[in-house]
C-alpha cells in the first residue's frame, strides 16, 4: 500500500485499521478511548469558534448546512470554493491530537478543517479534497467525535456508492489517488442524532514555513 509520491502506512496502523471497501481508504474504529474521545468532544464544543460558512456553488452563494472551524499552525491557509480560509491558531488539545495522528499514519499535518453537525440535518454534500493546495496525493486524516454517522464513498464517475458508520473516537484515512478517483459525503438522515464533530487533517501548501510533510518519530506535538 505505497502511493506514487512514496508514502506508505505504519504497520501499527495497518494492524489496528481495517479496509473500508474504497481503494486507499481505511478505517479504524476505536482510535481513541472513549473517555479521551468523550473529553476531546467537551472541549471541541466549548473552546472552538464555530463559524457559519457561505458556499458559492453554481453561481449562488448557499449557508453550508453545518457549522466550520479553521484550526492550524501560524500563517497557514487552504483555498477552497474560491476563498482562502486562514486558519486560527489551534488549542493545545486539537495540536496534540494533529500530532498524535501524524504518528499514526506516518504524515504531518499542519492544519484541521473542523464541522459541527449539530443534527440529522446537518450534511457533507459529495466532494473530493483535491484542491491544489493539498498536493498531488493528498493525505486527509478524520477524526470523529459524537455521534455516529454515515460516510458515503462512490466513484467521481457515478454508480453505486458504499457506506459505513464513523464512531465517536474513530480514525478514516485516505490517501493516493482517493480524491482523484472518488467523491465522498455525510448526508442527511432522519433518524434522531445527537451533534458529531469532525476534524480532518491535512498539510496545505498555503503556507510559508516551508515544513516537510513526513511525520519524524522524533517529532513532539506542534506548538500552537
Amino acid at each position: 500500500m505505497i502511493t506514487g509520491m512514496g508514502y506508505a502506512l505504519p504497520r501499527r496502523f495497518l494492524q489496528a485499521s481495517a479496509d473500508f471497501g474504497a481503494p486507499q481508504v481505511r478505517y479504524w474504529g476505536d482510535f481513541l478511548p472513549r473517555r479521551r474521545a468523550d473529553a476531546l468532544l467537551a472541549k471541541t464544543l466549548a473552546q472552538v469558534a464555530w463559524q457559519d460558512e457561505r458556499l458559492r456553488l453554481f453561481g449562488r452563494e448557499l449557508a453550508a448546512p453545518r457549522l466550520v472551524a479553521w484550526l492550524g499552525e501560524r500563517g497557514v491557509s487552504y483555498r477552497y470554493s474560491g476563498v482562502d480560509r486562514i486558519a486560527a491558531p489551534w488549542p493545545g488539545f486539537v495540536a496534540r491530537l494533529a500530532a498524535e495522528v501524524g504518528a499514526a499514519v506516518g504524515w504531518r499535518f499542519n492544519y484541521a478543517l473542523a464541522n459541527r453537525y449539530r443534527n440529522g440535518g446537518d450534511m457533507l454534500g459529495w466532494h473530493a479534497d483535491d484542491e491544489a493546495d493539498l498536493g498531488v496525493e493528498p493525505v486527509i486524516a478524520t477524526v470523529s467525535l459524537g455521534a455516529p454517522r454515515t460516510l458515503r464513498i462512490r466513484r467521481r464517475a457515478g454508480g453505486t456508492s458504499i457506506g459505513g458508520v464513523l464512531a465517536h473516537g474513530s480514525l478514516l484515512l485516505m490517501w493516493g489517488a482517493s480524491q482523484r478517483d472518488y467523491k465522498h459525503c455525510v448526508p442527511r438522515t432522519r433518524k434522531p442524532v445527537g451533534e458529531r464533530v469532525s476534524y480532518t487533517f491535512r498539510w496545505t501548501t498555503g503556507s510559508g514555513d516551508g515544513g516537510s510533510r513526513r511525520a519524524t518519530e522524533d517529532a513532539g506535538p506542534p506548538r500552537a
